[in-house]
């Protein structure tokens, strides 16, 4: 039994380095691509290690074009809008959650069917609104519409937590004489902690990665974003893959060190909430 036990253990850890394996070399490739030449990207010679090593290409890559200005941008989308999904998303999924009033579950169905909405869809009546407002061209449409909800899916992701957490708690604290919003904040929020860790992690990652967004609205150079400053490196006839390599293995390592440093909360949030309903 004992032997059949240490097989299977033996097994699992194979298919599991192999999924390691495919996961992780993709990445290597971006790696390996931003490091030779434009020729040798092309080259039927395929050789996992190159011969030659261009460290030089990630000079040109970020002197190229104004990255400092365009991480900027980024940081900018990244903090104003992370901060108004995480607020409002929170806000709603409390109100979902905790507070009764009449028709509350049906109109909480009839949102949830819009995440089968495909973003297409959207994109026309969105840029007609903004448009009407004289709005495009700045960076209102990426940041604005997260402070009215936050997003459907962290919407769902917080009410799922705050379903769990014992009512007795609320019913307690408005006999002490505690307001709604007063246990929102003093008892909802610290409770959730990792579950809105969670959401602001989604939200980085979703709001950092945002490329369709900017493109719709943001024509001004000075005002892009790194996704469509990697974009710059598409030329009409030709495209410098490893200059684009290089900086996209810059623009990734702030995501990838987030993650490294947060996720120990982001896969306790994901079992708490998965695990409360």
């Amino acid at each position: 039994m004992k032997k059949e036990m240490r097989i299977g253990r033996i097994l699992i850890y194979i298919i599991l380095g192999i999924g390691a394996v495919l996961c992780f070399f993709p990445f290597y490739w971006m790696l390996r691509t931003s490091v030779v030449t434009s020729s040798y990207i092309f080259s039927t010679d395929i050789q996992l290690l190159p011969p030659v090593l261009k460290l030089d290409n990630f000079k040109r890559a970020l002197t190229s074009q104004p990255f400092g200005k365009y991480f900027l941008n980024s940081i900018c989308v990244t903090i104003t809008g992370g901060f108004g999904a995480v607020l409002s998303s929170s806000l709603c999924a409390y109100g979902f959650s905790r507070i009764d009033w009449p028709g509350r579950d049906k109109i909480f169905g009839l949102l949830m069917t819009a995440l089968m909405l495909p973003t297409a869809v959207l994109i026309i009546p969105h840029f007609i609104g903004w448009s009407y407002l004289k709005l495009t061209d700045t960076f209102v449409p990426l940041v604005l519409p997260a402070y009215f909800g936050g997003g459907l899916f962290n919407i769902f992701l917080l009410r799922q937590f705050y379903m769990g957490i014992p009512k007795e708690l609320d019913e307690a604290a408005y006999i002490d004489g505690a307001s709604t919003f007063k246990i929102y904040s003093s008892i909802i929020l610290p409770l959730s902690k990792q579950s809105l860790i969670v959401v602001g992690l989604f939200t980085y990652l979703s709001n950092w990665n945002m490329f369709l967004e900017p493109m719709i609205y943001i024509n001004s150079e000075k005002k892009f974003t790194l996704m469509l400053g990697l974009n710059q490196f598409i030329g009409s006839y030709a495209a410098e893959w490893n200059l684009m390599m290089a900086a996209t293995t810059v623009v990734i390592v702030p995501s990838i060190l987030i993650y490294l440093f947060a996720q120990k909360y982001f896969i306790e949030g994901i079992v708490m909430t998965g695990l409360k309903s």
